[in-house]
């Protein structure tokens, strides 16, 4: 049995906005129009990491036996604890959060029975393709921790656009993070809320 920290698995998925440049930071960085151009040069940016190989390794088979593809694996270790990103697609429809779940639990299994990583980490299992709009109480759980933008109708305290890092949801009241300060905005002045282009 391993004594290992256990590791905080998210799920998590995001889609990245078209552009016509490849931008990069860390893996992150808009969706290049042809999934091919992304697949190359992604797959190659990976490769920096010396566990990342073994990582594609074990996660291809299980990907593919859940009827998945295998877009591309980045190890983020530049912050604590260190975040593994899988990034998957749905061949035959649009990639939904269930995709994401089977994944994540099936793959969580199998790292830990490898043991690859002998720390603490969070799990993200992402894909490109879904919309950036956050509506269900599951989507606001599974954002928790990432940057979002809220629109309210009418202005809120002056503004109309409110930007931070998602705290959580509740019946009345949305809370962000704001460089280390809580925001609370009320849910009856929420007109849209966005996932930020950098999450």
């Amino acid at each position: 049995m391993s004594h290992r920290p256990r590791k905080n698995a998210l799920h998590s998925f995001y889609k990245r906005i078209s552009g016509n440049s490849l931008k990069m930071l860390l893996g992150r960085y808009p969706y290049y129009k042809k999934w091919v151009g992304t697949h190359f040069f992604y797959w190659n940016f990976c490769m920096t990491h010396p566990l990342v190989p073994k990582i594609i390794d074990l996660a291809k088979p299980v990907v593919a036996d859940l009827g998945l593809d295998l877009v591309g694996v980045v190890f983020h270790t530049n912050q604590y604890p260190p975040v593994l990103r899988v990034d998957i697609r749905n061949p035959y429809q649009e990639t939904g959060l269930d995709d994401c779940e089977r994944i994540s639990h099936a793959l969580e299994a199998y790292l830990d029975a490898a043991e690859f990583i002998p720390e603490a980490y969070t799990l993200e299992i992402s894909s490109p393709g879904i919309s950036r709009y956050l509506t269900t109480d599951r989507e606001f759980i599974c954002f928790k921790g990432f940057t979002i933008i809220v629109s309210t109708s009418p202005a809120f305290k002056g503004q109309q656009e409110w930007i931070g890092t998602l705290i959580s949801r509740d019946n009345e009241t949305i809370y962000l993070n704001q460089k280390g300060r809580m925001v609370s905005i009320p849910r009856s002045k929420v007109s849209m809320v966005l996932l930020g282009k950098g999450s």
